[in-house]
């Protein structure tokens, strides 16, 4: 069936084809050896990252996807296609795990990185000159920065640079960036697709059937392989995603209009979709630790994208961006009840 909705397609791609008698849900496949004539070995495919790999491409309106044993061996594949020394424009603040990477190589030279702020316009369309490939965050993690992606994504198509977008934050339910012209669409499925967080996995979603056999080779070569059972707890997990997502954001929309109530907090960042938002405390360092570690219902934990709400400072992580503020509080609104959920930010933010 054609045009369905994403609810619609979440629970229905990558499900065998309906058989009498035969299972609804695809099987895991836990084989490292084939018979001759097929997949051949256990690094070069399995039938159970394939379901993943359907369902995630149907979500993101792609031709085919590659599932990867973490965002990061995501990453690093599309990366490694790069010659040395190309010219790379990307995002001055994003996901820490990125950051690094990029900054690493460009400090070895294998890379020369044109670190620029993505949501200004004018400035990446600078930083595009010359360049080979463009790398956007939108939104940015945690500062949540948005890129006019139309209008960057078009111009390096005109200038014929590879473009990839992590789409981690806002998922293919607010931006498809290959309808944008994006050669590739990432996701860290650790996060929403998956939603549960109890599996760290990544993807490549893309329409190009030559950088496919390009990103194959490098998953291949590489073996940076999903494990067969973290991949039939993602594709379970994303059966439900266009839900949680949509009750998350809904939460966290509303908590947004609630937090410039409470006394001690300030530069409230929300992109208007999504369900992350990055505030900052007025306090100390070790006073926002303790704000973050009373809450009864919020976790003070890393990571993100789980049917449970989280919340962290930033900066704790010694990795993460300068420019993000040591007072800046990232919280990951998950699936509670709001009412509950505002209980529990108020009473911690308490005076």
């Amino acid at each position: 069936m054609e045009n369905l909705h994403p609810e619609s397609v979440a629970i229905n791609a990558g499900r065998p084809d309906p058989q009498a008698g035969a299972p609804l849900n695809p099987d895991i496949s836990l084989n490292s050896t084939y018979v001759a004539g097929g997949i051949g070995y256990g690094r070069f495919g399995n039938q159970t990252w394939s379901a993943l790999e359907e369902a995630i491409t149907a979500l993101e309106n792609g031709d085919s996807t590659l599932a990867f044993s973490s965002g990061m061996g995501a990453i690093t594949a599309v990366f490694s296609l790069l010659p040395h020394g190309a010219p790379v424009v990307a995002s001055d603040q994003g996901y820490s795990g990125t950051m690094t990477l990029l900054k690493k190589y460009h400090e070895q030279g294998r890379l020369e990185v044109r670190f620029v702020d993505i949501s200004n316009t004018a400035d990446v369309f600078e930083a595009l000159i010359g360049a080979a490939f463009l790398w956007i965050e939108s939104p940015t993690n945690p500062g949540l920065k948005v890129a006019e992606l139309p209008q960057i994504i078009g111009e390096a198509k005109k200038r014929n640079m590879g473009v990839a977008v992590d789409n981690t934050f806002a998922t293919a339910l607010n931006q498809q960036p290959l309808n944008l012209g994006a050669d590739i669409s990432m996701n860290s499925v650790t996060k929403y697709l998956s939603g549960h967080s109890d599996v760290i996995i990544g993807s490549l979603t893309m329409r190009d059937p030559a950088l496919y056999s390009r990103l194959l080779e490098a998953r291949t070569l590489q073996g940076s392989i999903p494990g067969p059972f973290e991949s039939w707890l993602a594709l379970r997990g994303l059966r439900t995603f266009p839900l949680r997502f949509r009750a998350a954001e809904a939460s966290a929309r509303e908590i947004v209009k609630r937090l410039p109530a409470l006394a001690h907090v300030s530069n409230i960042r929300y992109p208007g979709f999504g369900a992350i938002i990055s505030f900052e405390i007025d306090a100390s360092v070790a006073e926002i630790e303790n704000v973050l570690n009373a809450s009864e219902l919020i976790s003070n934990a890393t990571s993100l994208g789980g049917v449970e709400t989280t919340w962290e400072r930033r900066r704790r992580w010694p990795s993460e961006s300068e420019s993000i503020s040591e007072n800046l509080v990232r919280l990951s609104v998950g699936c509670e009840h709001i009412e509950d959920l505002w209980r529990d930010i108020s009473q911690s933010l308490a005076p």
